[in-house]
């Protein structure tokens, strides 16, 4: 299977919080799973940290690809196919960062990893 993990799932793994669920570390552990973070999350995770909603993410905000690579996941550039399918997406989800992530699972075929049921209303996987 591969994997997309979203902010707050690599974050929470990052930082072993514990409320990342069973099943989901489980998943990223297994050797057989490919597990990828997006641009799209290096982004929000800058900006928010930047703005000051995530402080406790310095670490990471810091040096971004040092923690995906640290971690041996691999990197998801973003594509104008991703952006120009984010922006085409139906549906109540206004979350940029979301509808990036959502588009990029859509069409990486990858299972996006996220605790946010807001994606439900995508075709696209979820394990949480």
């Amino acid at each position: 299977m591969r994997l997309l993990l979203d902010t707050h799932t690599f974050l929470w793994w990052v930082f072993a919080d514990a409320k990342l669920s069973r099943r989901a570390r489980a998943a990223i552990l297994d050797e057989a799973n490919e597990t990828v973070v997006s641009a799209v999350s290096a982004w929000e995770i800058a900006t928010k940290y930047r703005i000051g909603k995530l402080p406790e993410a310095s670490i990471v905000a810091d040096d971004i690809i040092g923690a995906i690579v640290g971690e041996g996941f691999a990197e998801l550039s973003l594509s104008v196919a991703h952006a120009q399918h984010a922006g085409g997406l139906g549906g109540t989800h206004k979350d940029p960062f979301d509808r990036m992530l959502a588009a990029q699972a859509m069409l990486e075929n990858l299972t996006l990893v996220t605790n946010d049921r807001a994606f439900e209303q995508y075709a696209i996987g979820r394990l949480w």
